[in-house]
């Protein structure tokens, strides 16, 4: 990716084709191996086409009763400025985040929101960072907590209330890392800008 030799689709792809080289040669791939692999990714590929497709077909009506944009007044009238708009933003996201999947929640909140942001001059790729943190702390957040419940599925003998003091530290420590974006920015660009040095 840095060379330009590929895009991060197509090496995403190669890494792929070279693991799958990597298991033949070393004699553990199987046939049954690549069919469960390949009905896995159908599966998966059709539920994102899915959320897609209701994505595209609610877009359209958030655009003609213009929705982002009297979210864009109703926050400009509350005066909260820079921080306290992103602040409000991401509180939005964490409240989404107990009740419903991550993907499902970027394709239909981020039509709303993402005027806002441009609007304020928020840099695209510190806010999709933001926005994905802040996401994953609504996954292991009480009431629902959709992460939780997976680790309650693998580890059939914990207790719920278990997990979620578990999860705890670790939801302390995100809000930190947010904190810690919000006012760094330059943190979460570090990367990302080397590739357009």
């Amino acid at each position: 990716m840095y060379t330009g030799v590929f895009s991060p689709v197509e090496a995403a792809a190669v890494g792929a084709a070279v693991v799958i080289i990597i298991a033949a040669i070393n004699r553990t791939l199987t046939l049954k191996m690549i069919f469960q692999s390949s009905m896995d990714a159908v599966v998966t590929t059709a539920t994102v086409m899915l959320i897609l497709i209701a994505a595209h077909l609610i877009n359209p009506f958030i655009a003609l009763s213009d929705i982002p944009d009297g979210v864009e007044k109703f926050i400009s009238s509350l005066s909260l400025g820079f921080y306290g708009t992103l602040i409000m933003i991401l509180m939005v996201y964490l409240l989404l985040g107990c009740f419903l999947e991550g993907f499902a929640m970027l394709v239909l909140t981020l039509p709303i929101f993402f005027p806002i942001v441009q609007a304020m001059g928020i840099d695209p790729i510190w806010f999709g960072v933001l926005v994905v943190l802040t996401l994953e702390m609504g996954l292991i957040s009480p009431p629902v907590g959709i992460n939780v419940f997976i680790v309650k599925s693998v580890a059939k003998d914990a207790e719920l209330a278990d997990i979620f003091r578990g999860v705890l530290p670790f939801w302390c420590m995100m809000v930190i890392c947010v904190g810690i974006l919000i006012l760094f920015p330059q943190l979460s660009l570090l990367l990302p800008n080397t590739m357009f040095d």
